[in-house]
């Protein structure tokens, strides 16, 4: 099993270690923000947290995409369950999921 703390400094260790629960990172540039929410997570599966009961959330795809690889590289596997995306690719996908109890149809947006 791969050592998630090793090579992080003190904060980063107490931001990956936190209690499970939400959990707000704020950090500048360059700090390692990617880095510690990716270890983060996997430290989170790795105590036993169902994939499915995280959500990490960021502004870009490439982000996105970044983080879910660097998820899957520290686990070594695919996470069925495990919702990482931007704000707007995960609210659209709630709003498709929950659309009829919600009672909203789908209006095409080619539409004027």
């Amino acid at each position: 099993m791969f050592d998630l703390l090793a090579g992080l400094n003190p904060q980063q260790i107490e931001a990956v270690t936190a209690k499970p629960g939400p959990t707000l990172i704020i950090a500048g540039p360059g700090s390692g923000k990617t880095r510690v929410l990716t270890h983060r997570i996997a430290h989170l599966i790795q105590q036993g947290t169902p994939p499915f009961k995280i959500m990490a959330v960021t502004f870009t795809n490439k982000a996105a995409k970044e983080m879910r690889e660097r998820v899957e590289r520290l686990l070594s596997g695919e996470l069925r369950g495990l919702t990482i995306g931007t704000f707007h690719s995960i609210c659209a996908r709630i709003l498709r999921r929950e659309a009829a109890r919600l009672n909203v149809t789908h209006e095409s947006s080619s539409k004027p």
